[in-house]
């Protein structure tokens, strides 16, 4: 390790900058977060800090380096466009034993400035030493998508209870022990989804006597996307990893459930047309038993878990039952397959407004409003359509809807396995019954569909001539 990483207080401690430049208000920028008294020493200073000195962040002397700057100070940068100029100040900083950085020169420095992840009160910084600062910048940025933002406010939340963590717990076993339930568990996702005072109420129960052996479980409502595993967010990804039982559908993508974890217990609850291996209301029952034993449960669903995902109604089961839940939205199918397969749901020319319809057939027939889908300027996306196609098509002919109108079957949207169909409502039967797709399939009708020849991008492998 060629730098010790550490942490300076310098809140309200004087540090010196001698520069104007662009590099300096960001060198100004990251003391500035630290509560640093600084002084800028510049007979010109850029945009950024004579916005500083106006707004009185910062003192400024108008003018050329002197030897005496040097003095009183905790920290000094040397961010001159002046080569010379910023070693005659490491040397005086050296002499002086001061910490200096010296821009674009890192043998001159006698410390590193790293690139910073603030989550305040937790700071995370990454440094390649000398090597590569455009590395160490990459590795930020890949970190800054990994930890929320509500980590710090996990950090301050964790603060406040330290003394009393300590006086309910002697032993430094159970002290970790009582931490690792609250920074991995319930308190943690409450503060991460922004219920404070959930948190709070979780935090004062784990801290109740009898905490140990009366612990509740969770569920994590996660929304899968429409199979692109890229296309899952953050949190979701979080919680796959952290949930011990795993309870998914049909729809999940066989990647994506691999991204849970592999010691966690899985249980398929999957529908298909006229066979499903538990009915909706076990599945209700399912998820609030296994949280009542204590497990955190991931509820996968593909797509969005609210868009004919009968999310609501698992929820109202866990809401009455007492079990914490959070909720974690998707990407739905209609926007998904559609932004692969190069398909707009609107536009100004074409369409003013989306409608998604459920496609699923009911005692021989679709139950839905016809003649609301069969309006001008409009665009209709349905779900699980497949099998209901002929009726799809033959009753948005029958309330007004031109046979002419473009139309897509879209194969399983985002995937390998990507296909879609394009025709018209007068052709699109003939061109799937000589070529079956495979389900899931999403149909989209509208004008916009004509727009898919020039705005496709996506082409799979297995497909790419389609």
């Amino acid at each position: 390790m060629e730098f010790l990483p550490i942490f300076l207080d310098l809140q309200d401690k004087p540090c010196l900058i001698v520069g104007g430049g662009a590099t300096a208000a960001r060198k100004a920028s990251s003391l500035l977060r630290s509560g640093a008294a600084i002084t800028l020493v510049a007979p010109v200073l850029g945009e950024a800090l004579a916005a500083q000195v106006a707004a009185g962040t910062l003192h400024h002397y108008p003018r050329h380096f002197l030897p005496s700057d040097i003095a009183g100070n905790r920290l000094i940068i040397a961010a001159t466009d002046d080569a010379t100029i910023n070693r005659q100040i490491a040397a005086l900083a050296g002499a002086a034993e001061i910490p200096v950085n010296v821009v674009d020169d890192p043998d001159a420095c006698t410390f590193l400035l790293p690139s910073i992840i603030d989550r305040s009160p937790v700071t995370i910084a990454v440094s390649s030493g000398r090597a590569s600062p455009v590395l160490a910048r990459m590795l930020r940025t890949r970190l800054e998508s990994l930890i929320p933002a509500g980590y710090g406010r996990l950090a301050a939340l964790a603060g406040r209870y330290r003394e009393r963590v300590k006086a309910r717990f002697t032993e430094q076993r159970d002290r970790r022990r009582f931490w690792d339930r609250v920074l991995q568990g319930a308190v943690a996702e409450r503060i991460f989804a922004g219920q404070f005072v959930e948190a709070e109420a979780v935090i004062e129960r784990e801290l109740a006597p009898d905490a140990l052996d009366a612990e509740m479980g969770e569920v994590y409502l996660v929304g899968a996307g429409p199979g692109d595993p890229d296309l899952l967010t953050f949190r979701a990804l979080r919680l796959m990893q952290q949930a011990d039982i795993v309870v998914y559908d049909r729809l999940v993508a066989e990647p994506i459930l691999q991204m849970t974890r592999r010691d966690a217990r899985r249980i398929y609850v999957g529908k298909e047309r006229n066979h499903h291996a538990m009915r909706q209301e076990e599945i209700n029952r399912l998820l609030a038993d296994l949280a009542k034993e204590g497990h955190r449960v991931l509820r996968l669903k593909g797509g969005d878990p609210f868009i004919f995902g009968r999310g609501g109604e698992e929820i109202d089961t866990l809401a009455e039952e007492g079990v914490p839940f959070q909720v974690i939205p998707g990407i739905t199918a209609a926007s998904g397959c559609a932004a692969y397969a190069g398909i707009p749901l609107t536009h100004r020319d074409y369409a003013q407004s989306v409608t998604f319809v459920t496609g699923h057939l009911k005692d021989g027939t679709i139950n839905i409003n016809w003649p609301a889908l069969a309006q001008p300027n409009q665009t209709v996306v349905f779900y699980m359509g497949l099998i209901g196609l002929p009726i799809i098509v033959e009753q948005l002919v029958a309330h007004g809807i031109v046979s002419t109108m473009p139309i897509a079957l879209i194969q399983q949207g985002t995937t390998h396995q990507q296909r879609v169909y394009t025709g018209t409502l007068a052709t699109i039967l003939e061109l799937v019954m000589a070529d079956p797709p495979q389900p899931p399939t999403l149909l989209i009708v509208g004008e916009v569909v004509s727009l898919r020849d020039k705005l496709n991008w996506f082409s799979p492998p297995e497909h790419a001539n389609d």
